[in-house]
């Protein structure tokens, strides 16, 4: 069946390709003649698309803000709404697709994973994000520091780090300059931007210009100092990290080892897993074995998570 379906729209692709090659041509309009070009849309699936986000946005109303700040934070450049409908139709696309291979009750479970899976991939872009904000912290200290020592101001300076550095950095120090030229205190703009990227290191920077704002000297030898201190850190975070690599990777074996038995399991014999879900014993046997999972994740996540 799926090879004649294949067949079929393999014909009706040289079909379509071979009337738009034989079409007669016309002669081309110049343009001081012709019409303004009215915009016609997008077509009906653009128009229902359009609907479907208005009434999301809507439901969601002034509780999207904490969703918008997410997508901001995890460099998404989506609207609430545009992100809620996008997992909405590709968790009914996944739904349907399981449901047309293998039936019953697995496609509600698979179509759960796409909300969750969205969740986690915003944390995980966070994380990533301000990680390497943190590690270009450094770099880009010492680049504030040169451009002030060179004569700059303090805003010359900044817009010329956003310009040269990457992202996220770049866009964030954008952020800072754009939002001090509309009146917002350099310190107060900094000091968001750091609560955004969840940086002390940055918190430090903020604090010692706020400081030589307010006593005067010279700030790039405050920032050669901090960078100084910054540079310290991150070799004692590095380490730290390269002593407990065994241990994370201890945590990410066994907690995806049980999700790797059961997929497998549901390949070589579906029905094995099937009393699980068909009973209330099963049921509630997933139920405590997903909360300790959890409660051993976050359990090992902490034991090898070091503060300093």
């Amino acid at each position: 069946m799926i090879a004649e379906i294949g067949i079929g729209a393999v014909v009706a692709g040289l079909g379509v390709a071979g009337l738009a090659i034989a079409r007669p041509t016309h002669d081309r309009v110049p343009k001081n003649r012709r019409r303004p070009v009215r915009t016609q849309g997008e077509g009906a699936l653009a128009e229902v698309a359009e609907v479907a986000t208005g009434l999301i946005g809507r439901i969601l109303n002034r509780r999207s803000g904490s969703l918008a700040t997410q997508l901001d934070l995890a460099g998404l450049r989506m609207r609430p709404q545009d992100f809620v409908f996008l997992v909405i139709v590709v968790a009914f696309a996944v739904g349907a697709l399981v449901l047309v291979l293998r039936g019953g009750w697995f496609a509600l479970p698979v179509m759960a994973l796409a909300p969750i899976g969205s969740v986690v991939l915003i944390m995980l872009r966070i994380r990533r994000r301000r990680h390497r904000f943190a590690n270009h912290l450094d770099s880009t200290l010492q680049l504030l520091a040169s451009s002030m020592r060179a004569g700059h101001s303090m805003m010359q300076s900044l817009a010329g780090v956003a310009q040269q550095s990457e992202e996220p950095t770049a866009s964030e120090l954008a952020r800072v300059v754009n939002e001090t030229r509309v009146g917002r205190p350099v310190v107060e703009a900094l000091m968001e931007a750091a609560e955004r990227m969840d940086s002390v290191d940055f918190t430090w920077a903020a604090q010692a210009i706020a400081i030589n704002r307010e006593v005067g000297g010279s700030l790039a030898e405050v920032l050669d100092g901090v960078s100084q201190t910054i540079r310290e850190r991150g070799q004692i975070r590095r380490h730290v990290a390269t002593l407990s690599a065994e241990g994370r990777m201890s945590a990410i074996i066994l907690i995806l080892l049980p999700f790797v038995v059961a997929g497998s399991l549901m390949v070589i014999n579906p029905g094995y897993l099937a009393p699980l879900v068909e009973s209330l014993l099963g049921i509630v046997l997933l139920i405590g074995g997903g909360l300790l999972l959890l409660v051993g994740s976050v359990w090992i996540a902490k034991s090898v998570e070091v503060k300093f």
